[in-house]
């Protein structure tokens, strides 16, 4: 009998042992499959392939060099596409080297396979809209605000990536990020998430039937000057009039007439972090972008009504100025999420993931103040910019950085074409008059765009 008993005990154990041993053999394979290609992306025995625009023109090649290219044929996309050096990180290249590797499970390495990124950037406009900044510094970001495919980033200064990094050291500052990507000081630009704050407060109809007086210099109830940019004042505006004037005074006693958490429900359903709330960055692709944030306390307060016209302590990313315009482009309230790359291939080029359009979980405005704040920015737009040669709404913003010592400049808005249907922001850092204007370098890239 114990005999028996003992047996059955064995049996019990041999069936948990082999249990156990299946189990560690599942999440070994697991692993395996899961694991490999981190590892093999670290290996000196796997190739990458390469990564091509929109129009098949390379834009990573991992054997490149200035006998097989153009010195400058990177320049453009040099902090955005990036390289596998590992000097730069938030680059399609760096966060993506996996899907580059000429390696998979049922062939292993394969020096010469088929893997590839196939991005949504036009290379060719890409090119024109950086030669366009000249000598100045910026960023330049648009997309299709009906695909959400990314068409244009540009970030100067950049870096050459033939270059082999052999001069590191003396690069300026930002050549190794791209800027449309981090916060930068909004200026005017904020006025349009103002607006839709007003809109939602007082309704079309209750916003346009407001008028306030500008003589030049706004005094707060605490005694705190907002001063226009023209001093001689604008006189008595309506929204329209003062959206288009980007009139300080005007936008001070509109933010003051509004109920402080009016202002901060407006903006947090825009993704921006008031008052230190935390939002989580913008992702795509493997890339990361900033989340806007500003302080929002008192709004007959100098430093809530400055950080409502985008001064103070308001940040925004361009790529986030550029994503709340296809909300409004397309008055359905709803951002249409952006996307760099469009497919990828594996090592027999057959297609191994593809991009769909796809649009935010929640409004950022209702749709009926989303076409609210497009009718006023296409106003601005035929008023103000006929020069850009498209039907655009747009929103200008002079922003004061390195505290007051120098001024970014930035235009951010749609083209209103079916055919066209671009959304963009542009900033140009340390702009003075006379230099090339933003609306010369959305101009320069819808013309580039509708060429292609």
């Amino acid at each position: 009998m114990k005999s028996i008993q003992s047996i059955r005990r064995g049996e019990r154990l041999t069936i948990l042992i082999l249990i156990v041993f299946f189990l560690g053999m599942g999440v070994l394979v697991w692993k395996v499959v899961k694991e490999s290609s981190f590892y093999m992306s670290h290996s000196d025995d796997v190739t990458l392939g390469m990564v091509y625009d929109r129009n098949n023109q390379v834009l990573f090649d991992p054997n490149a060099s200035t006998e097989t290219y153009d010195e400058n044929y990177f320049l453009d996309v040099g902090n955005v596409i990036g390289d596998d050096s590992g000097q730069m990180t938030n680059t399609l290249v760096s966060e993506n080297i996996e899907k580059l590797q000429n390696y998979s499970l049922i062939f292993g390495a394969t020096p010469h396979g088929k893997t590839a990124i196939y991005s949504t950037l036009d290379h060719k406009a890409n090119q024109t809209v950086y030669n366009a900044f000249g000598s100045k510094n910026g960023t330049a970001i648009a997309y299709n605000y009906q695909t959400g495919e990314i068409l244009v980033c540009v970030s100067k200064p950049s870096v050459n990536i033939l270059d082999n990094y052999s001069n590191i050291s003396e690069l300026p500052d930002g050549s190794l990020i791209c800027k449309a990507f981090y916060e930068t000081t909004p200026g005017s630009t904020q006025k349009i998430a103002t607006t839709a704050a007003a809109l939602e407060t007082f309704g079309y109809d209750g916003l346009m039937s407001k008028t306030y007086t500008c003589n030049g210099i706004y005094t707060t109830k605490y005694n705190q000057q907002i001063k226009c940019h023209d001093l001689n004042g604008h006189g008595t505006q309506n929204i329209v009039q003062g959206f288009e004037n980007s009139c300080n005074p005007f936008f001070a006693q509109l933010v003051q007439d509004m109920p402080l958490d009016n202002i901060i429900q407006t903006y947090t359903r825009m993704g921006i972090a008031v008052n230190d709330i935390k939002m989580q960055k913008i992702q795509f692709d493997g890339l990361s972008s900033f989340s806007a944030s500003t302080k929002l306390t008192d709004t007959s307060d100098f430093d809530t009504m400055w950080s409502c016209m985008g001064q103070s302590e308001a940040l925004a990313s361009p790529l986030q100025m550029m994503l709340w315009e296809s909300a409004i482009a397309n008055a359905s309230g709803k951002v249409t999420e952006p996307y760099l790359i469009d497919h990828t291939t594996n090592v027999t080029g057959s297609t191994k993931y593809e991009a769909k359009t796809t649009y935010g979980e929640n409004n950022v405005f209702s749709a009926e103040v989303a076409s609210q704040i497009k009718q006023i920015m296409r106003q601005n737009g035929q008023e103000r910019y006929s020069s850009i040669g498209y039907p655009v709404g747009v929103k200008s913003g002079t922003a004061q950085v390195q505290n007051g010592a120098s001024e970014n400049s930035l235009l951010v808005g749609f083209n209103d074409d079916p055919n066209l249907p671009i959304a963009f922001c542009v900033v140009i850092e340390d702009r003075v008059s006379g230099e090339i204007s933003t609306s010369d370098i959305v101009s320069t890239m819808l013309n580039a765009l509708n060429q292609n």
